[in-house]
């Protein structure tokens, strides 16, 4: 089972309905196949259960998808070197300078003899779309790799109105003033890690094992530093890093949370995979929400 270990959050714009059959003969048709020996790249949906055949898995309105992307993996050095030596050898062999489209095709030759014997790097990203409350979560805290899997999606679905959830509050102000007011929610707790910046200068100060309690803190939020990073834990929950954007990172399920399954057999793997991913969406849309409550609400945009 993939439990997240950060999460970005988005928010559809016009409500999105899905069913399985109909998900599934789209997903084919963007479905993972590894790079040939000619390939730079490929993307594609891998199937979440492993040696399932349906590319995607469901509870009810929750889907989870899974993009896979492969990259083939040529230093850029090495192409360079590879490049020079040829284009030496091609301008001696001729007695002339090569054009620029000459040199281009010298080094896309280059890159199509190392291609076979080039090493592949595999990047895995879990989607979950949480159609009871119109919200898809993305097991990232890149914007980058999440508008990537999004990206595929689109072209799946055919479209995709989505926007990054935004709060009536602005987070940065909030956390800070969980420290500076004593405004601390009763059901969190924060953590000795935070990162405090100055909006009208460049100066950052990042804190770790330092008590957010303590004067020193107090001082720099009473200069008009913000709070835009913070640790938190959800007591027996779950703990992460609260980012001023909203974003989760190391996301970690408390040990409580992740042993209540343990009463199902490791060998029952779809079984447990159920119950696991119950558990975690559980978990999440709770947390998810009473963070909501605290900043105000979801945004309207207009």
């Amino acid at each position: 089972m993939v439990w997240f270990k950060n999460v970005m959050v988005y928010k559809l714009t016009s409500e999105l309905s899905l069913e399985g059959k109909k998900l599934d003969n789209l997903l084919q048709e963007t479905k993972f196949t590894p790079c040939t020996q000619y390939d730079m790249s490929k993307f594609g949906w891998s199937s979440p259960l492993k040696d399932a055949d349906l590319l995607y898995f469901s509870q009810g309105n929750q889907f989870l998808l899974i993009s896979h992307k492969e990259d083939k993996l040529l230093p850029a050095n090495v192409v360079k070197v590879e490049t020079e030596q040829r284009i030496t050898e091609l301008e001696e062999k001729e007695a002339r300078q090569l054009k620029k489209t000459e040199k281009q095709a010298v080094k896309d030759q280059v890159v199509a003899n190392l291609l076979p014997r080039a090493f592949s790097k595999h990047q895995f990203t879990a989607i979950w779309l949480d159609l009871d409350s119109q919200l898809i979560y993305i097991d990232t805290a890149s914007s980058k790799r999440a508008e990537e899997t999004l990206a595929l999606l689109r072209k799946t679905l055919g479209s995709l109105p989505v926007v990054p959830i935004s709060f009536t509050l602005p987070p940065a102000e909030v956390m800070t003033n969980w420290i500076a007011k004593g405004h601390t929610p009763s059901w969190l707790n924060l953590l000795e890690e935070a990162e405090l910046k100055s909006f009208d200068t460049d100066s950052i100060i990042r804190c770790k094992r330092q008590d957010l309690e303590a004067e020193e803190i107090a001082q720099h939020l009473q200069a008009g530093k913000f709070i835009t990073k913070i640790a938190i834990e959800w007591e027996t929950h779950l703990s992460c890093v609260l980012n001023e954007d909203g974003v989760l990172s190391r996301l970690k399920f408390a040990d409580e949370v992740r042993e209540k399954n343990d009463d199902i057999l490791k060998e029952d793997v779809a079984q447990r995979f159920d119950a696991d991913f119950l558990l975690m969406t559980e978990e999440l849309k709770l947390f998810i929400a009473k963070l909501i409550e605290e900043f105000g609400g979801i945004k309207s945009r207009i």
